[in-house]
């Protein structure tokens, strides 16, 4: 097999997020090496083998691996096909330097639910205009990584808290058009990020930028009655773009902007 190398490299705008990249190596290895930054590593295809602080390590698909920052590490195929990765770099504002030692002895990760929620994760980076469903999901990451990391084996109790939830509800139905980031509201209602998702989720039974993308595409679709173009329309609804329109549009009612403008009586 020719040797391939294919790599796609961003910074989104998600707080904590210093870079997203994403690779296919067929025979190149990374020498050792040190990264500023919190290493999370999901394998799609084939598999990586890494030594970190001199002792050997692998990556199957099944497992999320998160290397520390400061700690020399190395990569290179573990099957002869190469491998396919997807890597996001944290700072240290989403996982702290106590949890460096954790993550040395154990950086590699099984858990399904975690392995989804990274998949989860990865899919919302790479599209402009749901950085807050990014931001969501990242925070849940964040916190079953440091689960993991503190041996926290059974999952924590979460109360209810519909008070909370229905003030985030409140940020949201003002801010539909403006858009608010979940640290943002955090801030505004004095809680933890992590908690905002899960009172909501629980208040409501959606996620909060689900949410938000529902008044939105409500939003566009009463615009599109009055006769605005898509183009239009997804500006003064809120959306990134009209391509950013035209997904969650056709999610929620079926159809793309532009036909059920044309439909409408």
């Amino acid at each position: 097999m020719a040797a391939r190398q294919e790599v796609s490299a961003w910074r989104p705008r998600v707080p904590g997020v210093t870079e997203v990249f994403h690779a296919r190596f067929t025979e190149y290895a990374y020498p050792m090496h040190v990264h500023d930054a919190w290493t999370l590593l999901i394998v799609d295809d084939g598999a990586v083998r890494y030594d970190l602080d001199r002792h050997e390590h692998g990556t199957p698909h099944d497992t999320v691996t998160l290397l520390p920052p400061h700690v020399p590490h190395n990569g290179s195929p573990a099957t002869p096909d190469g491998f396919r990765k997807r890597v996001v770099y944290l700072d240290g504002s989403r996982l702290g330097d106590d949890l460096i030692g954790p993550a040395v002895d154990t950086p590699d990760l099984r858990d399904p639910v975690l392995r989804r929620r990274v998949g989860q994760l990865h899919a919302a980076l790479a599209r402009s205009g749901d950085e807050l469903e990014a931001e969501s999901r990242l925070t849940l990451v964040g916190e079953r990584l440091r689960d993991h990391l503190r041996r926290r084996t059974d999952p924590p109790r979460h109360r209810p808290d519909p008070v909370l939830g229905r003030r985030l509800r409140e940020l949201l139905d003002a801010r539909v058009v403006e858009g608010l980031s979940l640290q943002e509201a955090a801030r505004v209602l004095h809680a933890h990020p992590a908690h905002l998702v899960r009172a909501f989720s629980g208040a409501y039974g959606i996620a909060p930028h689900q949410y938000l993308m529902s008044l939105r595409v409500g939003r566009a679709r009463r615009l599109l009655l009055d006769g605005l173009a898509p183009g239009e329309v997804a500006a003064a609804a809120g959306f990134y773009d009209q391509a950013h329109l035209t997904r969650h549009f056709r999610k929620l009612v079926g159809v793309t902007p532009g036909r059920y403008r044309v439909s409408s009586r």
